[in-house]
């Protein structure tokens, strides 16, 4: 039996609506990837990102008074900024480091001769990382037991991307002149700490945590003060 032109035209269409509306089971399956800690499969979501998102999340932690960070990722928050951002940083400041004690010995020091210090890439990747992951961590326990409606992955995000600026600032750090590295640190950490506190603030939106907010701007602060004080001593 030859079919007719209209039941041609019939099978096609209800191919093309196949193709293009999922079925129940594969709607459930695309919002529950998650296949346990110890899965890669579970994480290759949040590494899900094109080349123009990362940009614009790069852009947006450069501008912290916006303080629309949460809504820009909601839709797909991503641990690119956790994961690449800190390790770069920590390359970073662990190898210009290196570069602002030289040329610091140069012009103070020239009896003695001068030694690249590895222990700063040790110092960098323990305290990067383990500020990275452990401080949005607790604020996630501590929003959650606060009542707040708070994510893990969101917080991540925030905090991954907030460590950009002083990749930046790193590399102005190098010029060894002290009050401008002081200069530099400061005006890096305050920008990364308001992109911190105002997105927090905006996210969390209770009055009576404010408290919450106030602590992250000065842990922030503090991360700031660190790299200044340990790697462009």
């Amino acid at each position: 039996m030859i079919p007719t032109m209209k039941q041609i035209l019939l099978l096609k269409q209800l191919i093309t609506l196949y193709l293009i509306i999922p079925a129940d089971g594969d709607e459930q399956q695309s919002t529950n990837n998650w296949k346990g800690v110890f899965s890669i499969s579970s994480y290759t979501q949040y590494f899900n990102v094109d080349t123009d998102v990362v940009l614009n999340r790069l852009i947006s932690s450069l501008y912290p008074i916006s303080g629309d960070f949460f809504s820009k990722i909601d839709a797909n928050p991503d641990l690119y900024g956790l994961v690449w951002i800190s390790t770069t940083l920590v390359f970073a400041i662990a190898s210009l480091g290196n570069c602002a004690t030289y040329l610091m010995h140069r012009r103070s020091d020239h009896s003695t001769s001068w030694t690249f210090d590895v222990s700063y890439l040790n110092v960098a990747a323990c305290s990067i990382y383990g500020y990275v992951l452990i401080v949005p961590l607790a604020y996630y326990f501590l929003l959650q037991y606060l009542g707040s409606n708070a994510s893990l992955i969101r917080f991540w995000c925030l905090w991954g991307y907030s460590l950009f600026i002083f990749i930046l600032s790193s590399f102005l750090l190098v010029i060894p002149f002290e009050f401008l590295r002081w200069t530099i640190i400061l005006l890096g950490g305050g920008a990364s700490a308001s992109f911190v506190a105002l997105n927090l603030r905006s996210y969390i939106n209770e009055s009576e945590i404010t408290i919450v907010v106030i602590s992250a701007f000065v842990l922030q602060m503090g991360l700031a003060i660190f790299i200044k004080m340990w790697f462009f001593a």
